[in-house]
């Protein structure tokens, strides 16, 4: 794949949109660790290389395990994860897969360990994640 386009150059007033979704997320009381996974989580269902880089760098810095990171597409299958980070990547891939629409079991769940404000910040998060992921896969960013 080959850079296609800056949207920050082309589109200045539509990419400030989503750096101010970003203020909006880091105003939120999501935790450094949910935002991270959530961010690595939807980044690898999209397949977004640009993404898992910067964002897997970014966990590492905020103390996140190399092993939590390399098991996290196969989360409910190991140990390493809490209750709250579980309910957090089962509604991220829920959201992130939403052809599948979120079910009530997923919701209802993420609702009763995290609390509907905090759910609202996570599908925050995941929204914003995906909009990224989709820049700049269709515009072609690359890791560097």
């Amino acid at each position: 794949m080959h850079k296609r386009m800056n949207l920050a150059a082309v589109e200045p007033e539509g990419y400030n949109a989503l750096l101010a979704l970003e203020k909006y997320i880091a105003s939120t009381q999501l935790t450094k660790t949910h935002k991270e996974l959530i961010k690595i989580r939807a980044s690898q269902i999209n397949g977004c290389a640009f993404c898992l880089d910067m964002h897997t760098k970014d966990a590492r810095k905020h103390g996140e395990t190399e092993q939590r990171i390399y098991t996290l597409s196969a989360w409910r299958d190991t140990p390493f994860f809490t209750e709250d980070e579980k309910a957090v990547l089962a509604l991220t891939e829920e959201v992130t897969l939403i052809s599948n629409h979120v079910t009530d079991k997923t919701y209802n769940e993420a609702t009763a360990v995290l609390g509907e404000k905090y759910v609202a910040q996570v599908i925050m998060m995941i929204i914003t994640i995906n909009c990224w992921n989709r820049l700049a896969i269709t515009t072609g960013l690359m890791p560097e």
